[in-house]
């Protein structure tokens, strides 16, 4: 909701399955059209969420700097990511709740970079309430995703199908769809 409607609301209730919104960017000079899916962390929701991994070119694991059980989780989803996502999925760890005060946090910043260092992914502590490095988390996605599109599509002569099944980042539009589709396009995007 802060990336997409920069709101924040005390009282949001927890996503029941899937909920997605779309935001379109100005990244390094390209418009990128974000399609953003919040899956459910509740266990009882998994078959459902798991379905939404295959078609994602990015993944932010995020988790409560101020729960433990989060922060545990952790390892669960991403192996949930690396069972039923994309090969080569870009995928970043995100601590939220930063701006609490110190003795609020059950979860340090060590442990969080420890684990991130462990599953070989960055990691960045953001806010949602206080908007800090909300944007920053997104756009490095997008950045991550971006790269690894055109060093992927970059072999191909006619700028076609990468080995992603995403279209060259060539396209005259200059548009490029960052999402979970689930093979949805839109003209002019790339994925």
């Amino acid at each position: 909701m802060r990336f997409c409607d920069d709101a924040w609301t005390p009282s949001f209730i927890t996503t029941i399955g899937i909920d997605f919104k779309i935001r379109t960017i100005d990244l390094d000079g390209k418009k990128i059209k974000l399609q953003i899916w919040d899956t459910a962390g509740q266990e009882r929701f998994r078959t459902i969420t798991t379905a939404y991994y295959r078609g994602a070119m990015g993944i932010l694991l995020v988790f409560d700097l101020t729960d433990e059980r989060s922060f545990n989780n952790v390892r669960t989803w991403h192996s949930n990511v690396e069972q039923h996502a994309s090969e080569g999925v870009n995928k970043i760890l995100i601590g939220n709740k930063c701006d609490w005060e110190e003795s609020k946090k059950v979860v340090s910043g060590a442990q969080a970079r420890e684990l991130a260092e462990e599953l070989g992914v960055p990691y960045l502590e953001t806010s949602a309430k206080s908007s800090i490095n909300v944007d920053e988390a997104f756009f490095a996605l997008a950045r991550d995703i971006k790269k690894r599109l055109i060093d992927t599509a970059a072999p191909s002569s006619s700028g076609g199908a990468a080995a992603s099944g995403a279209a060259g980042a060539g396209q005259s539009s200059g548009a490029v769809n960052v999402g979970a589709g689930g093979g949805q396009q839109e003209k002019g995007g790339c994925c």
